[in-house]
């Protein structure tokens, strides 16, 4: 049975939360000491915390878990989606000493290594139906230990009053208009794991398919399980930076063209919009999350906010071509305009069973499909992993 720290042994609630309505929120800080302005959303997922703060794709924004027990099972190499901690900040109800034989560190040491704020001994309850009726907010996590005045958020030598962190958080400008994918993606062209060890390790140890086919990957964010999935799908995979022309990748001579998953507003990212348009009908592609919005926009939809975006690892998506239900895992706070599809191009492929919202595109004449979810299920349910073969199929494999 999982540790929990010792409350008693911690001083009175030492930091809070402000959101820019005034809502404030005290806790106990148990990441690093620092401030920390960024968007608050919910993630309704039951494990995989560390996978989450090290997701390109929550750049921005602070997360709160939902589920009251998080910490069980540490913090280990394996299980990172990058090289880093990408979010903001970090709230739960109740950490725990981790008691697992793959930990090899806490889920609090590994936040204060990396600097990354964060709160236990909130109400998260309160907090995520506060976002659910209002929307997503901005805020400000005030951590810093020390005594002094900044107008610098992301300062670790300052103590902020509340009315200082709840200004920061209006003033911060927020994650719409905002290219983060520029932000995370690699800055040079490599390849994913030549020798295979990666994806052999992460996988039940048995043997890798030849990588037979070429895939050039867009990194908008992408998470490492998605190169791991295409790997152990046959693929041999170069990822590019989220800025490389069109014409760059095309003279790689891939066999189809990737569009990964990525943070912030897709209509911001109008770089990758473009090299969009003049990859379809070249080369077959795929495109999932940020990837999926930006195949829409490139297609002729327009995109919308979300109240409170989607996020979590049991959100139900029906494949409209099947009838079938899958049980997705999905970050995001963007959504493709059902009404702006263009019909004549493209049609819709599923649909989330919650809102509605579309959750796949198919080209009517071009090889090109995209999905709003994580197939490559970590963490999560693994119903969706038959999208990477057919992107094998569109291939022609």
């Amino acid at each position: 049975m999982a540790q929990k720290w010792n409350w008693r042994e911690q001083r009175e609630k030492n930091a809070f939360l402000a959101l820019e309505d005034g809502t404030i929120l005290h806790g106990v800080s148990v990441g690093a000491p620092v401030n920390m302005v960024g968007e608050v959303v919910f993630n309704t997922g039951m494990s995989g915390y560390q996978e989450i703060l090290s997701d390109p794709s929550y750049s921005g924004q602070i997360v709160t878990m939902t589920c009251t027990e998080i910490g069980n099972v540490g913090v280990n190499p394996d299980d990172m989606e990058s090289s880093q901690f990408h979010a903001n900040g970090f709230l739960m109800h109740e950490m725990n000493a981790p008691s697992n034989w793959r930990s090899h560190e806490s889920l609090r040491d590994a936040l204060t290594r990396r600097g990354i704020p964060s709160l236990a001994g909130i109400d998260t309850r309160a907090l995520t139906s506060r976002l659910r009726q209002h929307g997503t907010m901005k805020a400000c996590l005030a951590a810093g230990t020390s005594k002094g005045k900044s107008a610098d958020a992301t300062r670790n030598d300052v103590r902020l009053t509340e009315e200082e962190a709840m200004a920061m958080a209006r003033q911060w400008g927020g994650l719409d208009g905002q290219d983060y994918a520029a932000k995370v993606s690699c800055k040079e062209q490599y390849q994913w794991d030549p020798d295979g060890k990666i994806s052999t390790s992460w996988g039940m140890g048995d043997k890798l398919p030849a990588a037979d086919l070429r895939v050039v990957a867009y990194d908008f964010g992408i998470k490492w399980n998605i190169l791991r999935s295409m790997r152990r799908s046959g693929f041999d995979v170069t990822v590019v930076p989220a800025k490389t022309p069109a014409e760059s990748v095309l003279a790689l001579k891939p066999d189809g063209v990737f569009l990964s998953n990525g943070p912030a507003d897709p209509a911001a990212v109008v770089y990758a919009i473009d090299n969009a348009r003049k990859l379809i009908g070249k080369v077959p592609v795929m495109g999932i999350c940020l990837g999926h919005q930006i195949l829409g926009l490139a297609t002729g939809a327009r995109t919308y906010r979300l109240k409170f975006g989607h996020h979590g690892c049991n959100h139900p998506v029906k494949d409209l071509q099947t009838s079938k239900v899958e049980i997705t895992s999905q970050n995001h706070n963007f959504a493709i305009d059902a009404a702006t599809i263009d019909e004549s191009k493209v049609e819709a492929t599923h649909i989330n069973l919650n809102d509605q919202t579309i959750e796949g595109l198919r080209h009517k004449t071009e090889p090109m499909f995209c999905v709003q979810y994580h197939p490559e299920a970590c963490p999560g349910p693994h119903d969706p992993y038959y999208l990477f073969a057919r992107f094998r199929e569109m291939m022609g494999r």
